[in-house]
């Protein structure tokens, strides 16, 4: 696809295109959240290919949700950070939306 081909889409097909993409991404990051939450309360027994899927787990949601543990103080041995990031990704999914829907 080259140059001309690409100014030649019309604006709203981009703008939709990378509204798709950010929504998609968004989720499946959340999933990702999720599973690496419900993960780290289980006790699941040792395997290589469960520990790989934790460690990836943990590499891709703890960057994130150590934002949040920074902000906020540990309620004893209670940490609200995954909820404050998971509603926190949902704001910024309704943020990028509304702007891109400016676009239209």
């Amino acid at each position: 696809m080259g140059v001309a081909a690409i100014l030649a889409l019309p604006l709203g097909d981009v703008v939709t295109s990378v509204e798709t993409f950010v929504n998609v991404f968004i989720v499946l990051y959340g999933i990702v959240l999720l599973a690496y939450i419900i993960t780290s309360w289980l006790r699941l027994p040792y395997s290589l290919t469960l520990d790989r899927f934790q460690r990836f787990l943990h590499d891709v949601s703890e960057p994130y949700l150590r934002l949040f543990r920074r902000l906020l103080p540990m309620a004893g041995p209670l940490d609200f950070s995954p909820i404050v990031a998971l509603i926190a990704l949902a704001a910024i999914d309704e943020l990028i939306n509304w702007i891109l829907n400016h676009f239209h």
